[in-house]
């Protein structure tokens, strides 16, 4: 790290200068950045104790802004009514609010409501919160920057970086915070219109070049803010990085003349630009701590960025109040910040790719497509719609096809000969249970408990094609013909006792992955003994302490093949209903087709058609000796969180391939390829991979991946992302997981039929007395 001297940017410091104080209530503040974030957390400070002093520094004019309008929510409004109503009074003045969203697609409006926005002008806000500083006695420093970061720690006992998302505090001290900022697919514009709309808009427009999207919400009774978002190829070949900013602004406008009603938009120092996501590692170090944009951003589609900034200075303001010293409020105020604002990004990154990827769902039914808008983040879910617009989720439901009172997850699906009759999946989960790979009767009882508890597909774990094909001693297979009859016994069951309930048996191989601990015992540990060797595409364990598989020749590569056929004519004869054959997880046909586990030299590695080489011939030999009515599907790892892994644009391509040659539906999930992965977790993280397959491949998917509720299922199959949704989690927790999907929205029909001995309990039990009188009087001794 550089001295201040090197920096060329030192500055004596001031002759009163005092140890910081490093209580939790710190007397002298520096707040580096004049926007409502740092502002606001200004106000909150010198209110909580009026002989702090607090000094803003803000290198622009008070009047500068960026921006026009900002949107707030109620649970914000209701922080700062709490903490200071003195400002909320002033902002309730300002407030321009609305309830309804417009989606406007191929000339089409829709219309759905109950959303409730709060917005007003950025420039009001930043007014107000002036005069609130005034007021207190807060030092307001404008058209000036702040001094030197490290002269700011040594000489305040806290130094506040609400400096923005280029913020030079975050970077002189880069080391410590560890940012990481990313950069997206799209440019977008910040302007304003001099009428109000009438509620928050989208429209879309659909040019020569490519997409557009407007985003549009009044925030004054005669002005609204008005972003122009577009891919950066459209915006390239559309001409809008000609250097002319006026003409840019004036051919927006041009554009979406309809929305604006012919009037032209206006701009202040606006430019195009590209969103950047910033994320920090930490958040404060030593008595500097970020907030706001410096700390992490939030794209704009979901209107978060000040309110995030506004929470933050809450948070950090009653954190230095509650915590003993400066150390533990500041490490306070990030747990208590870090897991909210990571929720945000998580939305504010599913509603940025879903706009970045715009085209794929515009031939969507107009009202599916404004449903598929509406739930973009995944904080509007189909429930929370019906509770906010009944009316228009009704319509969308009619439109896909619901009859009166079906949830869309209760709605019947066909693959090839076989219908399904709702769109709930087991997903495959491995037991670890098995004796020389026989299912026993626990594997009778957890499929045949799932398969009575209403899903309508329930899949095996992964069963093996081969002893050697294990991952661990416990791991079920169908090599043997004691192990076919087992299995027959299982699906017997689930057809007798379970009518309508489809059985899949999953095909694999653990490749790299084998001869390991039962999960429970040490998961990817090798076994202490009583190895057996491995085999792979390339001679790469998977763990610095796993055993190196052999690369497999061209002659084994055929037996294994023979292997899988064999197994799939006793999955076959077993009475199995669907198969899917395991391509996914770092197992052994995954092992082929991602470039971090493949380096052949052959016609089986290299390009990615020469990788899907041998996935494709297992696949068409299995497709050969599987009844041509019953369905077959395949699960791939969409992506392998891992530089230099499978992409997105690769998934699309190994997911056509499969297609071509016959997969009936993809069931896409991620990862588990390298065990250096790092995934992006969240609700339904893995959906977007399996949305872009579905609409650019045209084939059907199943969706996995933390998908916990029946809401989350109705959203995404309404929305057009998945065709079927596979749980897992969920069902390990409750075996009738589906079933009480259907008893809490009220649901009796064909597609969750009660088993006739579990009839009686299709209602949740009463849990405690309801009827007892209320007290009405108490009396003080």
């Amino acid at each position: 790290m550089p001295t201040p001297q090197e920096r060329g940017t030192a500055r004596p410091a001031p002759r009163d200068e005092q140890p910081p104080d490093r209580t939790g209530h710190p007397l002298r503040v520096a707040v580096v950045g004049g926007g409502p974030g740092g502002l606001y957390t200004a106000v909150l400070l010198k209110r909580l104790d009026p002989a702090r002093e607090i000094t803003v520094f803000e290198r622009n004019a008070p009047d500068d802004t960026f921006g026009f309008g900002v949107v707030l929510s109620d649970e914000t409004l209701g922080g700062i009514e709490h903490a200071d109503p003195a400002v909320h009074e002033a902002l309730a003045e300002h407030f321009v609010r609305w309830d309804d969203i417009d989606i406007v697609h191929r000339g089409t409006r829709h219309t759905s409501g109950g959303h409730g926005f709060a917005a007003l002008g950025r420039k009001r806000l930043l007014e107000i919160l002036h005069a609130r500083c005034t007021a207190l006695g807060v030092d307001l420093r404008f058209r000036t920057a702040a001094p030197d970061p490290d002269l700011l720690a040594r000489s305040h006992d806290l130094v506040v970086a609400a400096d923005g998302v280029h913020s030079t505090i975050r970077e002189a001290y880069a080391q410590d915070f560890r940012p990481q900022v990313t950069g997206h697919r799209c440019r977008y514009i910040w302007l304003a219109a001099d009428f109000a709309f009438e509620a928050f808009r989208f429209e879309i427009a659909e040019t020569e070049h490519g997409v557009l999207q407007l985003h549009g919400y009044p925030y004054a009774a005669d002005a609204s803010t008005v972003i122009v978002e577009m891919r950066e190829e459209v915006w390239r070949a559309a001409g809008f990085d000609a250097p002319d900013p006026q003409e840019s602004i004036e051919r927006c406008a041009k554009i979406f003349s309809d929305a604006l009603g012919g009037r032209p938009l206006r701009s202040n120092k606006s430019a195009w630009t590209r969103f950047r996501t910033v994320v920090n590692e930490h958040w404060s170090h030593g008595n500097v701590v970020l907030l706001g944009d410096a700390a992490h951003t939030a794209h704009f589609s979901i209107g978060s960025g000040t309110k995030l900034a506004v929470e933050d200075a809450l948070a950090l303001a009653a954190c230095l109040q509650e915590q003993p010293d400066l150390p533990t409020a500041l490490a306070a105020y990030e747990e208590e910040r870090r897991p909210v604002v990571a929720s945000t990004q998580r939305a504010a990154r599913a509603s940025l790719e879903w706009f970045e990827n715009l085209a794929l769902h515009l031939d969507q039914p107009p009202r599916r497509f404004a449903f598929n808008l509406l739930t973009r983040s995944r904080r509007v879910t189909h429930d929370n719609l019906r509770l906010r617009d009944a009316r228009f989720t009704s319509a969308v439901e009619r439109e896909f096809g619901c009859p009166p009172g079906t949830p869309p997850m209760f709605t019947p699906f066909r693959l090839r000969g076989l219908t399904l009759r709702n769109r709930v999946v087991v997903s495959p989960m491995d037991m670890y249970s098995a004796r020389d790979g026989v299912p026993g009767d626990f594997h009778l009882v957890h499929l045949g408990a799932r398969a009575l508890g209403g899903a309508g597909l329930v899949m095996t774990e992964m069963v093996c094609v081969s002893e050697e094909g294990r991952i661990t001693p416990g791991c079920t297979g169908l090599y043997t013909g004691r192990q076919a009859e087992a299995w027959k016994r299982i699906t017997a069951f689930v057809h007798a006792q379970s009518p309508g309930t489809a059985i899949g048996v999953q095909l694999g191989h653990s490749g790299r992955k084998g001869s390991t601990k039962l999960m429970w015992e040490g998961m990817d540990e090798p076994l202490e003994d009583g190895n057996w060797p491995l085999a792979a595409a390339s001679p790469l364990p998977y763990t610095p302490r796993s055993q190196t598989p052999r690369q497999l020749s061209r002659a084994q590569l055929t037996d294994i093949r023979e292997q899988f056929t064999d197994a799939a004519a006793r999955a076959a004869r077993a009475g199995f209903d669907l198969l899917e054959l395991h391509c996914a997880h770092g197992y052994l046909l995954s092992g082929f087709l991602s470039p971090l586990t493949n380096r052949r030299t052959d016609a089986y590695g290299g390009p990615l058609a020469n990788r899907l080489r041998f996935p494709l011939e297992v696949f068409d030999a299995v497709r050969s000796v599987w009844p041509a009515e019953r369905p077959m599907t395949v699960r791939i790892s969409a992506t392998d969180w891992a530089p230099g892994g499978t992409t997105a644009e690769d998934a699309v391509g190994i997911a056509r391939a499969f297609a071509a040659h016959g997969a009936d539906a993809v069931d896409v999930s991620t990862g588990q390829v390298v065990a250096d992965e790092q995934p992006e977790f969240g609700r339904s993280y893995q959906t977007p991979f399996a949305d872009r397959i579905r609409h650019e491949v045209g084939v059907p998917v199943i969706a996995v991946g933390a998908i916990s509720s029946w809401d989350d299922v109705n959203s995404l199959i309404l929305a057009g992302r998945a065709d079927l949704c596979a749980l897992a989690r969920p069902h390990l927790y409750d075996p009738h997981w589906t079933l009480h999907a259907a008893a809490e929205q009220g649901y009796e029909g064909p597609g969750a039929p009660w088993p006739a001995p579990y009839r009686a309990g299709n209602r949740p039990p009463r849990t405690g007395r309801t009827d007892a009188p209320r007290p009405r009087l108490t009396l003080r001794s």
